[in-house]
């Protein structure tokens, strides 16, 4: 398993990075909004990495914390939560909110993500309570968020998780006409999912 990488950042986008290593091999690696939160333009950086294998593919996933990452491994080993499903929660959520729905029962929490149904959010909680009581969390367990980006990048980060362009295009502009143009791309992309 690759653990880590680090290197450049060459191209950022709030679902993906490009990231050259020393060896001048890129790794195209599919990070959450939680992570891109956290980066900054054109700095060398490091972030930790799981790595999936599956017949069709090879694709890392990145992030800037140990605890997004563990919860990552955690949300995979739920029944139906695959890698695409665990970074969109991660995305619309951040780790402390997850881990206070599921300390807390809060099935409406999780299943107000796009595509979590009401079963799906109950296994989250049935399967991972004892798991998170076990894990050693820090006290706060939260991912600050700190940008301001625009349209554009909120638009690239809704197509890269599979949604329609129209639609998505749609429902920005109806988030940004009844709230304006502050919203920072995470929150864009968070009223977004709970719309589309």
């Amino acid at each position: 398993m690759i653990s880590y990488i680090k290197g450049k950042l060459v191209e950022k986008n709030p679902a993906y990075v490009i990231i050259e290593t020393a060896g001048g091999i890129g790794f195209y690696i599919n990070i959450s909004l939680a992570t891109y939160s956290q980066l900054k333009d054109d700095e060398e950086i490091t972030l930790l990495t799981y790595y999936i294998i599956k017949e069709d593919a090879q694709i890392l996933y990145g992030f800037m914390e140990e605890e997004e990452r563990e919860l990552f491994k955690l949300l995979l080993s739920v029944n139906g939560i695959g890698p695409n499903t665990a970074r969109l929660i991660l995305s619309s959520m951040s780790v402390g909110e997850v881990l206070n729905a599921i300390a807390t029962e809060n099935v409406r929490a999780i299943q107000s993500i796009k595509g979590i149904g009401a079963k799906t959010a109950q296994r989250v909680i049935i399967e991972l309570k004892d798991k998170t009581k076990k894990a050693n969390w820090s006290a706060e367990s939260k991912i600050s968020v700190s940008y301001n980006n625009n349209k554009y990048e909120a638009l690239s980060a809704l197509l890269a998780l599979g949604f329609p362009k129209t639609g998505a295009e749609a429902v920005l502009d109806k988030i940004i006409k009844a709230e304006g143009l502050n919203l920072s791309v995470e929150d864009m992309i968070k009223k977004a999912l709970k719309l589309l």
